[in-house]
Formats: structure tokens, sequence, C-alpha cells
């Protein structure tokens, strides 16, 4: 009634493979999608953050010697932290 030849199983055993190997790289698209978007919409256009950490680092050494006082440091970190770098 039924009839079974040999090698047919190695084409269901690369169905699955083919299968597994679709629906894996199709999640692994959408995650690195998922992430891309997700770091972009949370960075300003054109603020990096190393460029803020070394904008807020050369400002805290200006302070450290003493080149500014407390009130404009403050002041200046505030306009950092919300604009960014210019």
């Amino acid at each position: 009634m039924y009839d079974y030849e040999p090698g047919w199983g190695w084409g269901y055993v690369l169905m699955f493979v083919g299968m597994a190997l679709f629906w894996g790289l199709l999640a692994l698209g959408i995650g690195v999608l998922v992430h891309y978007v997700g770091r972009n919409a949370s960075t300003p256009p054109g603020h990096t953050p190393s460029a803020l950490h070394g904008a807020e680092k050369l400002l805290a050494e200006r302070f450290a010697r003493g080149e500014i006082d407390d009130t404009e440091y403050r002041e200046r970190l505030t306009t950092l932290r919300t604009h960014g770098p210019q």
C-alpha cells in the first residue's frame, strides 16, 4: 500500500533544517532591527554618548583646576546634559 523508496528520509531532514534556518534567521533579523531602532531612538542626532562623556570630563577638569567656579560648573553641566556638546 505504501511504497518506501530509499533516500526519501533525507528530504524530510533537509526540509526541517531549511525551515529551522529560515525561522532562526527571521528571528535574528527582527532582533537586530529592534536593537538598531531602539538605540537610534534613545540617542539624539549628532550627540554620541562618548562625545558627551568627553565634554563632561573636560568641564570637570576645568573645575578641578579652578578655572570655573561651582555655579558656572553646574550651569554648564546642566546645559551639556540637556543640549549636548555644540
